[in-house]
C-alpha cells in the first residue's frame, strides 16, 4: 500500500472486519456501510463471506434473524455499545441460531468507560483492559442461550468514507454541526443565573449537553486512531468556539499521550466552524461537475454522500420512471474499478467543461478499446452524446461489465446535464453575482426587496422560478455573505415583507416538503394556518441575524466580502481560503483567529514561559501535514481549493480535508433548522 493516508487508513480498518466474517450473516449500520462503500466496496465483504446466499443485512430493530442454517453473526456498528444499539443487539440474537457473535465498533473503549461514567482516575487504571466489551460477549452468549458459544467484540476505527486521496467524510457524524448563538439561550436555560453563557465564545465542554459531548468524544477517538495509523502527533488548532471544544477534547484525549510519545511524524489538525461561512456552502460559484451531479441526482438511500445514478440506458427497458425503482441504481463511488477511480478523480479535480470533456475522452477510449462502432464527434459535449456512447454497451455483456464503474459515471454526468437543475445553477449564480454587485452600492434592505418579486405561489411557479426551499439557499447566502447589518427601519420593514411573502407561499404549497415540515412544525399544509407559518418565518429570521452574526467573535476573519471599485466587481472570499493564506503567511507569524489548543501542563509551562523567555507557539504551519477538518460539511470545490492553495503557497506541504459530510446548497437549510443539534440520537 503507498503512504499511510486516509483510503489506507479505512481499507486496514475494513481488512480486520473482513478477517472476522467468513461464513457470517453481517449485520451493518447506515455509516458503516458509506465508509465500506467509498473505502472498499461490498463486492470484498461479500467475497470475504464466501457463501452464494446474500447475508448482508441493515441493522435495525426490524431486521430478520439467521436461521438454523446460519450459526454465525458479525455486526459492525458505527456507534457506542449502549442502549438502544444494545437492545436492537440482543433482540436479533435471541430470535436467531447463532453460535458465534462477533461486534465491531468503531469507537474506542476509553469513550465507552466515559459513556458508562467511569472517572477519568480509574479509566487510567483501566489502560490494556476492556471490560465493557468483556461484560457485552458474556451477555452475547446468554442472548445466544450458552455460555460455551463464542462471542467477541473489539474496536476497529471505521471512522472515513475516503472519496479521495485529499478528502474524506465522517459518515456517522452527518449531522453535527457547529452552534448558533439561539442556542447559547437553550444552554443557559439548564445553568444556573450564575454561570449563564454571554456568547458563543464562552462555549466550552463544560457548557454542553451530555449527548453532544459524547458525539464529540466519540469523533475525538476516531480521529486519534486516524493519527496513530499516519504516524504523527498532533498538534490541534481551532477556528470557531464548537471547533475550540473538538480541537481541545483531541489534544488532551487521554488515550493519545502514550501514542504522542512514540509518534516519528507531526501533524496540524485544523478544526473549523462551518457557520462561519455559509456563503461557500450555499453558493454556486464551484465550477465543478461533481458538486453538480451531487445537487442534482436523488440522493442514494441511507448514504449522505453518494447519489443514485439511472441505470435503465442500459438495459432493454423503457426509460420511463416506473422502470427506474425497477433497475438497481448506479453510484459515483468505484472502490474496486481503477479506470473509473482515475476518472473520478479527474472530476473531482476538474473545471466543469474538462470534467464532461474526460468524461467523452474515457467512454470513446473504451468503446474502441471494445470494438464497438463508435462514431467520434468533436464540439460541445452534450447528454445525448453522452448516452449515446454508454448505449453501445448494452448489447456487450462482457464490455458492460468490464467498465460498469466508468459507465455509471458517464451516466451520472449525462442525467446532469439534461436535469433542470443544471439550467438553474447558471440562474443561480447570476443572481448571486447581481447580489454582491448590490450589496456594494446598496443597504440590505434593498437586496431583500430584490427577492420579494421571485417568492411566488406554487400556482403562479414556473421551472425556472424558485421553490420555498431554493428561496431560503438564497436567503442564507444573503445574510452569511453579508455579515451583521446595522438594525435599521428599512431593514425591519423589508425583512417583514418577505416573511409575509414566505409565510403566504409556505401555507399555499400542495404539499409540504421534509424542510418545511421541519420549520414550520406541520406534516400536512392542511394544517398549516397563516399565524403558524407566520410564527416559523419570525425563528426563521432569527436564525438568519444568527448567522449574520456569526463572525462577530472573530478579530481577523470578519468578512467574505471583498467590495468591488472600478476595476474589479465585489466578489465573495471564502473563509477557508482566507485561513489557509494566513497559516502559510511568512509576514503573520501568530494567527489571531486560529487558536492553539494545549494539551496539558507541559503546554501550559510553555506558555507561562513565553512570558518571560522567548518560548514560540506552535504554529499551524510548522509540520509537513495539514489535516483541515470543518465541522458542518465541506464542498467539492472548497476541497480542491485547498488542496492547490496549499500545493501554490508550500510546496510538499501534504494536505488532508475531512469534514462531516459532502454539502450541496439545500442541506444547509436541513442542517440549520435541525432540532437535535444539542441533543443528537446516540442510539444510546
Amino acid at each position: 500500500m503507498s503512504a499511510p493516508g486516509v483510503l489506507s487508513f479505512t481499507q486496514q480498518g475494513w481488512e480486520q472486519v473482513l478477517a472476522k466474517v467468513k461464513r457470517s450473516v453481517v449485520y451493518l449500520d447506515a455509516a458503516c456501510a458509506e465508509s465500506l462503500h467509498w473505502g472498499c466496496g461490498s463486492a470484498r465483504l461479500l467475497e470475504a463471506v464466501g457463501v452464494p446466499a446474500c447475508h448482508l443485512r441493515e441493522f435495525e430493530p426490524d431486521a430478520p434473524g439467521g436461521g438454523a442454517g446460519q450459526p454465525k453473526a458479525a455486526f459492525v456498528l458505527s456507534g457506542l455499545l449502549k442502549g438502544r444499539t444494545v437492545e436492537t443487539l440482543r433482540d436479533i440474537i435471541r430470535r436467531s441460531h447463532f453460535q458465534y457473535c462477533v461486534v465491531v465498533t468503531a469507537v474506542g473503549h476509553a469513550v465507552h468507560l466515559t459513556a458508562n461514567h467511569v472517572p477519568a482516575a480509574a479509566a487510567a487504571e483501566l489502560e490494556g483492559q476492556h471490560p465493557v466489551f468483556e461484560q457485552l460477549e458474556e451477555k452475547l452468549c446468554e442472548w445466544m442461550g450458552n455460555m460455551n458459544y463464542t462471542a467477541e467484540v473489539l474496536h476497529v476505527p471505521l471512522l472515513l468514507a475516503p472519496a479521495a486521496p485529499h478528502l474524506a467524510l465522517t459518515p456517522a457524524f452527518a449531522s453535527l454541526f457547529p452552534l448558533l448563538p439561539q442556542d447559547v439561550h437553550l444552554l443557559n436555560s439548564a445553568r444556573p443565573d450564575k454561570r449563564r453563557l454571554g456568547s458563543l465564545g464562552e462555549v466550552d465542554a463544560a457548557a454542553l449537553t451530555p449527548e453532544l459531548l459524547l458525539q464529540i468524544r466519540c469523533l475525538v477517538s476516531g480521529l486519534s486512531s486516524l493519527c496513530e495509523h499516519l504516524g504523527v502527533r498532533e498538534e490541534c488548532f481551532a477556528v470557531g468556539s464548537l471547533s475550540r471544544v473538538i480541537a481541545a477534547d483531541l489534544a488532551n484525549y487521554a488515550p493519545a499521550k502514550n501514542r504522542r510519545k512514540t509518534a516519528a511524524g507531526r501533524a496540524s489538525v485544523v478544526f473549523v466552524d462551518r457557520t462561519l461561512d455559509l456563503t461557500g456552502a450555499v453558493g454556486h460559484h464551484g465550477d465543478n461537475l461533481v458538486e453538480k451531479i451531487i445537487s442534482a441526482l436523488p440522493q442514494l438511500p441511507g448514504h449522505t454522500n453518494d447519489v443514485m445514478v439511472s441505470m435503465v440506458e442500459l438495459t432493454a427497458l423503457q426509460n420511463m420512471e416506473e422502470n427506474h425503482s425497477v433497475v438497481a441504481p448506479g453510484c459515483l463511488a468505484q472502490a474496486n474499478d481503477p479506470s473509473a477511480k482515475t476518472l473520478w478523480e479527474a472530476l473531482l479535480n476538474s473545471k466543469h467543461k474538462e470534467a464532461v470533456m474526460e468524461v467523452r475522452r474515457h467512454l470513446v477510449e473504451t468503446a474502441s478499446r471494445e470494438q464497438l462502432p463508435i462514431k467520434m464527434s468533436m464540439g460541445r459535449v452534450t447528454a445525448g452524446q453522452l448516452t449515446s456512447y454508454i448505449q453501445l454497451f448494452r448489447n456487450n455483456l462482457e464490455a458492460l461489465m468490464n467498465h460498469c464503474g466508468l459507465l455509471q459515471l458517464g451516466l451520472a454526468t449525462a442525467q446532469t446535464l439534461k436535469h433542470p437543475q443544471s439550467a438553474k445553477w447558471d440562474n443561480f449564480l447570476a443572481f448571486e453575482r447581481l447580489l454582491l454587485q448590490s450589496l456594494g452600492e446598496s443597504a440590505m434592505a434593498v437586496v431583500l426587496n430584490q427577492l420579494l418579486p421571485m417568492i411566488k405561489p406554487s400556482n403562479q411557479r414556473t421551472q425556472d422560478d424558485y421553490s420555498p426551499e431554493e428561496l431560503l439557499v438564497l436567503l442564507v447566502y444573503i445574510y452569511s455573505v453579508t455579515g451583521e447589518p446595522p438594525v435599521d427601519k428599512e431593514l425591519g420593514e423589508a425583512e417583514e415583507k418577505v416573511k409575509k411573502a414566505l409565510a403566504q407561499v409556505f401555507c399555499e404549497e400542495s404539499e409540504l416538503s421534509p424542510l418545511l415540515q421541519k420549520i414550520t412544525g406541520c406534516d400536512s399544509s392542511i394544517n398549516l394556518t397563516f399565524q403558524k407559518s407566520k410564527i416559523a418565518t419570525d425563528e426563521l429570521f432569527a436564525s438568519l441575524r444568527d448567522i449574520a452574526g456569526a463572525r462577530n467573535l472573530m478579530k481577523q476573519f470578519k468578512s467574505v466580502y471583498v467590495p468591488g471599485n472600478h476595476t474589479h466587481q465585489a466578489s465573495y472570499k471564502p473563509l477557508l481560503k482566507q485561513i489557509v493564506e494566513e497559516i502559510f503567511n511568512p509576514e503573520k507569524p501568530d494567527p489571531v483567529d486560529i487558536e492553539h489548543m494545549s494539551s496539558g501542563l507541559t503546554d501550559l509551562l510553555k506558555t507561562g514561559f513565553s512570558m518571560f523567555m522567548k518560548v514560540s507557539r506552535p504554529l499551524p504551519s510548522d509540520h509537513p501535514l495539514l489535516i483541515l477538518f470543518v465541522v458542518g460539511g465541506v464542498t467539492v470545490s472548497e476541497a480542491k481549493m485547498v488542496k492547490d492553495l496549499v500545493a501554490s503557497l508550500k510546496p510538499g506541504t501534504q494536505v488532508i480535508v475531512l469534514s462531516t459530510r459532502l454539502l450541496k446548497p439545500l442541506n444547509i437549510p436541513e442542517l440549520l433548522f435541525a432540532t437535535d443539534r444539542l441533543h443528537p440520537d446516540l442510539g444510546i
